[in-house]
């Protein structure tokens, strides 16, 4: 999975770049304050920082792949900063908004509450967060070696409760880019 993003990041990019994102985005933007800083957490080679600061967002992006966060500060012309998000510590981090817009697909079942509590730290009090994850049941591996694990809404919304994040906006729908795949997306606030 990490080698994918690290050797193929050309084919990723030129493969994912010109989706237009403002049609699983747009629920997100409208909650957000005018001039909100934003970290794109996973921001690949950085699509949606661009869509977000052409709206007047502050962005900056989070990528653990040098290769995408390479195409990533060069297509925003924004900071990116490297890491793995498991990792790193984000609480020395401060933004409004926080997006992991497909991003933590390949974090398995048990780790994700975790992995998400971390991301949180970045958040201001009352920040936005924004999630996508693939619909279904179970772990997929594709034919180019990645490993996706699949959720169901209730469970989503169960792991949101525990974590306090208030549901502002659900959508759910058919993937742009793979045929057959189905997404559910999330619209969070931090509770105090």
């Amino acid at each position: 999975m990490t080698d994918y993003y690290h050797t193929h990041y050309q084919a990723f990019h030129e493969r994912t770049y010109s989706i237009d994102p403002g049609v699983f985005l747009d629920p997100f933007l409208k909650v957000l304050p005018p001039d909100s800083s934003l970290l794109d957490v996973g921001c690949a080679s950085g699509r949606d920082l661009v869509w977000f600061q052409s709206r007047g967002l502050r962005v900056t992006g989070f990528e653990k792949s040098p290769g995408l966060a390479a195409l990533a500060r060069q297509n925003a012309g924004c900071q990116v900063i490297e890491g793995d998000f498991e990792t790193f510590d984000f609480s020395a981090l401060s933004f409004d908004a926080v997006l992991a817009a497909g991003a933590l697909v390949h974090i398995p079942h048990a780790r994700l509450s975790r992995v998400i509590a971390n991301i949180c730290d970045a958040l201001v009090a009352r920040g936005f967060f924004y999630i996508s994850l693939k619909q279904g049941d179970g772990v997929r591996t594709d034919d180019t070696g990645r490993t996706f694990y699949y959720w169901q809404d209730d469970m989503l919304r169960n792991l949101f409760g525990r974590l306090s994040l208030s549901l502002l906006d659900h959508t759910g729908g058919p993937s742009v880019a793979n045929s057959g795949d189905m997404w559910l997306g999330y619209v969070l606030r931090m509770n105090d």
